[in-house]
This record gives structure tokens, C-alpha cells and sequence, in this order.
């Protein structure tokens, strides 16, 4: 019984900032990591960022590496994406999801779609040229 609400997407202009956050239930979120996907249209879903359940470790896919930062609030049981420098190829629904697995080693990342279990509805990014 999870849930998990993106917010934050929107229409920015290229070089532009956006902040996207994922709220989630459950009083267990702590002991999951948890990431970011996107989907642009024609294009499967490809692996963004990802926090490990520790906190202690990141990953970030290449192309997103050094613009994107992904950080979470335990407390306010919540997940962020802070997406800088934005170029018109960011453009996508991005979904949050949790790492299905309980506890996966402190400095382990999953990247791959199938490692997560429950997803959020999504959040539209538009960046304009």
C-alpha cells in the first residue's frame, strides 16, 4: 500500500531550472531507495536518478549528469529531482518510483525500470527552444 504523487513539471525555457518532488505514503519509505524515470514520446522509459534507502549513495544517467540533483527528506517522507540547465531534450513525463527491494545494500543504486515497484502518475517537463 503505497502511493507516490509527482508535482512540479511544467513549460520552462531552455538554460531554464525546475524542482520536481514525489510525496509518498507509507511508513516504511525510509527503507526503500527510491529514483526518477522519463518517458518522451516514441522513446521508452529511461532511468534518470536514483537515491539508495541509506541516502548515502547516487546515480545519474549521463546525460543528466552534473545539471540534475536528486535528494530526499526522509522527515517529510519526499523525494526531489532539482533539474538545471534544461535543454529541450529533457522533454518527458517524468515518474518517481520505489526500488522494490527492502533494503538494498547502503551503497547499492538500482537503475533498471524492473527494479522498481510502484510508480507515481507522472508529471509533464515541456522545455522550449
Amino acid at each position: 500500500q503505497v502511493q507516490l504523487v509527482e508535482s512540479g513539471g511544467g513549460l520552462v525555457q531552455a538554460g531554464g531550472s525546475l524542482r520536481l518532488s514525489c510525496a509518498a505514503s507509507g511508513r516504511t519509505f525510509s527503507s526503500y531507495g527510491m529514483g526518477w524515470f522519463r518517458q518522451a514520446p516514441s522513446k521508452e522509459r529511461e532511468f534518470v536518478a536514483a537515491i539508495s534507502w541509506s541516502g548515502v549513495s547516487v546515480e545519474y544517467a549521463d546525460s543528466v549528469k552534473g545539471r540534475f540533483t536528486i535528494s530526499r527528506d526522509n522527515t517529510k517522507m519526499s523525494v526531489y529531482l532539482q533539474m538545471n540547465s534544461l535543454k529541450p531534450e529533457d522533454t518527458a513525463v517524468y515518474y518517481c518510483a520505489r526500488d522494490r527491494t527492502y533494503r538494498r545494500g547502503s551503497f547499492s543504486v538500482a537503475t533498471s525500470s524492473t527494479a522498481y515497484d510502484y510508480w507515481g502518475q507522472g508529471t509533464q517537463v515541456t522545455v522550449s527552444s
